[in-house]
């Protein structure tokens, strides 16, 4: 107990995102989005396996012997929150650590768009965050979550594997449920959240066929619902969602997701000029022709559609970009590094303009 309480007190002071430890290998914390090993010893398998037993949760324990791997939050000293995942690699208890502040971020503390404003309290539909494991998913939910709370009166339900952020009732009323301690699943809360009169629906994550089924039915009675996605792109969200079912079934489900989406918020972490990381945020916003666009099943258009729609609301990535390199917050090679279009990106940024996509857009 007392190398994880050190553990822990050096990853605070240092301003540490995400914590690796494994039995008889240096312990790695990621800093600013790089990793960097510490000056702590190697943990031998015996100290990892005592540090699991004793921040496990006793409801999880099963879980852990069943399916070798698990999820949950842990507090240390009542101020900091952890999101820890235990799983084992070469038959040895292994531990991925994630820090999670217990203050609830706003949009200006992530450095997010002002139009998240306006997608976190429209009145229905479905609104994705999306990006790559890492990107920041949690803390834009999170703040958007934050600004209904403190800006509308409704009841808001979450389901959270594990619950991460921790919520105080201000404007609005807040229900988390964790999946394993107070539902067993997803798609089994989702069958009994209806009842239970929310405005708001925050699921975690989408990861199959039935949480996605359940999410638009009840984007489609009139709820507002937010979730996240692994995906790159706000355009290419479409297509993962109709992964989720066999080809018969897209041309229904495309019509149907046209007919719900609200938004979807795309998330890219670059480092920042002065230290630490900054989004680039990508915003689509179902309008009417991105939602032409979905129903025709004309979805390679949906890119052009982002970039010419910044009167609606959007930004592409390399807009996004744009902006945060000409306000100094990153540099021009971080941009052109994460860049969707680095050779477009860099000629922007030269003062060049072409017209390209709005000569696509024409064409639809």
């Amino acid at each position: 107990m007392d190398y994880l309480q050190g553990l822990l007190q050096l990853a605070i002071d240092q301003g540490v995102s995400d914590i690796h430890l494994k039995p008889d290998a240096p312990v790695t914390f990621r800093v600013s989005g790089l990793l960097v090993t510490s000056p702590l010893e190697r943990p031998t398998a015996d100290q990892v396996a005592a540090i699991v037993r004793t921040i496990l949760p006793a409801h999880l324990i099963a879980r852990l012997d069943s399916d070798h791997e698990v999820d949950f939050s842990y507090l240390h000293e009542q101020r900091w929150r952890f999101r820890v995942n235990v799983f084992h690699q070469r038959g040895n208890l292994c531990l991925a650590i994630r820090a999670v502040k217990l203050k609830i971020p706003t949009f200006a503390d992530l450095h997010l768009p002002e139009q998240l404003a306006k997608i976190a309290t429209a009145e229905n539909g479905i609104v994705f965050v999306t990006g790559a494991t890492g990107s920041g998913k949690s803390s834009t939910l999170a703040a958007m979550l934050g600004h209904i709370n403190l800006n509308e009166r409704c009841h808001i339900i979450t389901l959270e594997d594990p619950i991460e952020y921790v919520f105080t009732d201000n404007q609005s009323v807040i229900e988390q449920r964790e999946i394993g301690l107070d539902t067993t699943s997803f798609p089994s809360a989702l069958v009994h959240v209806l009842r239970q009169d929310p405005d708001v629906i925050m699921i975690g994550e989408m990861r199959d066929r039935e949480s996605f089924m359940a999410a638009l039915a009840a984007a489609d009675t009139g709820h507002l619902v937010l979730t996240t996605l692994h995906t790159t792109t706000a355009g290419s969200a479409i297509g993962r969602m109709l992964d989720f079912y066999p080809a018969d079934e897209r041309d229904q489900m495309r019509r149907q997701i046209a007919a719900n989406l609200r938004a979807v918020v795309c998330q890219r972490l670059v480092a920042g000029s002065s230290g630490g990381v900054v989004p680039a945020v990508e915003i689509m916003i179902n309008t009417p022709m991105v939602r032409k666009l979905i129903e025709e099943n004309r979805l390679d258009k949906l890119a052009a559609a982002i970039e010419t729609g910044t009167d609606d609301g959007m930004q592409s990535f390399n807009q996004s970009l744009f902006k945060l390199v000409k306000a100094k917050m990153i540099t021009e090679a971080e941009a052109l590094a994460k860049a969707t279009n680095p050779d477009a990106l860099k000629m922007n940024l030269r003062g060049i303009f072409l017209d390209e996509s709005r000569r696509i857009m024409s064409a639809t």
